[in-house]
């Protein structure tokens, strides 16, 4: 009896079936090496500005540690800057699902597009809430008055411009308490007050304020108690 292996119709010997090779798992990414985000970075960035608000650090420390956030590329470079601090618990780097917001806050509404220049002729201007500041914002008041308000404005520029000019007219400009205020002008029969101060966050916007004022007046100053928590961080060359 002939125990060898049948040919098929063509006589060619049957191929045996070999199973494919198995892909080599996945190894998953630990949290330390994942990318860190530009909110990741300003949530490690607010802490370290409380912390140096407390006297928690010093400048020195609060300027390394501030460049060493915004440097950052992964969670594991964050991590280190704030684990000395008292509120390093607190930080969470985990994703909330698509859609979810903070619990019990509403979700912020979109920031307002507006004209880069304000006028008001024998009547008032006024802008507040949350809308976008570019670079640079001019105010003209002729006999009527303005009004800026940029505590919860939407940063989009490391530097403001704001060009003053008021002629029988007032303006008035309030910026948060953690932004550079800077600047000044010409008051002709009238006054131009601008309280400077400077932030002490680096990476902080800063809002230069010109101009002059005939018969009429200028103040700038910062709002305190309100903290400008939202910008559009620019990297300055340097």
């Amino acid at each position: 009896m002939d125990n060898s292996p049948s040919q098929d119709d063509q006589g060619q010997m049957p191929v045996p079936m070999t199973k494919p090779a198995a892909e080599p798992a996945r190894t998953p990414v630990a949290e330390a090496d994942l990318r860190a985000s530009d909110a990741d970075r300003e949530r490690v960035a607010e802490l370290l500005r409380d912390a140096y608000a407390e006297g928690r650090l010093d400048v020195d420390e609060h300027a390394e540690r501030i460049e060493a956030a915004y440097g950052a590329r992964t969670l594991g470079e964050l991590a280190p800057l704030t684990r000395d601090l008292p509120a390093h618990h607190s930080i969470s780097f985990e994703k909330p699902p698509l859609g979810a917001g903070t619990p019990g806050r509403a979700p912020l509404p979109p920031a307002r597009q507006e004209a880069p220049t304000m006028l008001a002729v024998f009547g008032g201007a006024s802008r507040k809430g949350r809308w976008r500041i570019g670079s640079h914002l001019r105010a003209v008041a002729v006999f009527g008055g303005i009004e800026i308000d940029l505590t919860d404005a939407v940063f989009e520029s490391p530097e403001v411009v704001i060009e003053v000019t008021a002629i029988f007219g007032g303006v008035e400009i309030k910026v948060p308490e953690n932004v550079s205020l800077h600047g000044g002008g010409v008051g002709i029969f009238g006054g131009f007050d601008v309280k400077e101060q400077t932030a002490a966050d680096p990476y902080a916007p800063v809002v230069r304020i010109k101009g002059a004022a005939v018969f009429g007046g200028c103040e700038a100053k910062p709002r305190k108690g309100k903290k400008l928590k939202e910008w559009v961080r620019k990297q300055l060359d340097g």
